[in-house]
């Protein structure tokens, strides 16, 4: 998800897209250290965009 997306979400949604996306990454690493995964880079690639909610959500939080 790019920065631009974040910015059009209202940030009640973007709290609980992110407690999703969290959620969904300790699932993928919990999968990926019992069987591999196909495709490791989606790890890497929810972690950013993790990190990419945080930060708008932190924006927002400052800008008040």
């Amino acid at each position: 998800m790019k920065m631009t997306e974040l910015k059009g979400v209202e940030t009640k949604e973007l709290v609980e897209k992110l407690e999703t996306e969290v959620a969904k990454y300790n699932q993928m690493k919990l999968n990926h250290a019992i069987t591999p995964l196909e495709n490791p880079s989606q790890i890497k690639a929810a972690r950013r965009d993790i990190a990419r909610m945080k930060t708008e959500l932190r924006q927002r939080e400052l800008n008040k």
